[in-house]
């Protein structure tokens, strides 16, 4: 899309995207304001052996911004900056630092994938990236819906620790 030309499509995608993430909405809690304030320990603790801890959900969500981004963009698979795919396993011997760098990553991938957003026409948002078999606007509503599903499972696994 070029530069100061509107696409109102794009922008109600935009718009579901920050709700999910970021931005104030009526459901209660987004992404971002689940994870507010949550230290190392709350973010590692497991409700049982084998279950999923925050910190891990975090990195999921991360992983699956790239995802939707290479999509949208054609980029090859490869360049997240840890090794695997989906679920990465966080756990014993993880501090601040490292949770201050899983969140940065969660930051910035979900940055660069609403700036590839932004950039795309209607034309685009009705076709499918190669190898999908959905549509983008699909993929970009599916991504929101991703946050939102997580978001409330975090809220649960917050409770479950009290």
């Amino acid at each position: 899309m070029k530069t100061g030309q509107s696409n109102a499509e794009v922008e109600q995608l935009l718009a579901l995207l920050d709700e999910a993430y970021e931005k104030k909405a009526w459901h209660g809690a987004n992404f971002k304001g689940s994870i507010r304030g949550l230290l190392p320990k709350q973010a590692l603790w497991r409700p049982a052996p084998a279950r999923h801890n925050i910190w891990e959900i975090v990195v999921h969500a991360a992983y699956w911004k790239y995802t939707v981004r290479r999509r949208l963009l054609s980029e090859k698979k490869g360049s997240f900056p840890l090794k695997g795919s989906n679920w990465f396993p966080r756990g014993d011997g993880l501090n601040l630092a490292d949770w201050r760098h899983d969140l940065a990553l969660l930051e910035e991938t979900h940055l660069t994938m609403r700036e590839a957003i932004a950039r795309l026409t209607s034309k685009e948002l009705r076709l499918a990236p190669e190898g999908s078999k959905v549509s983008n606007a699909t993929l970009i509503r599916g991504i929101a819906s991703h946050d939102l599903y997580h978001a409330g499972q975090i809220q649960l696994l917050k409770r479950l620790q009290k």
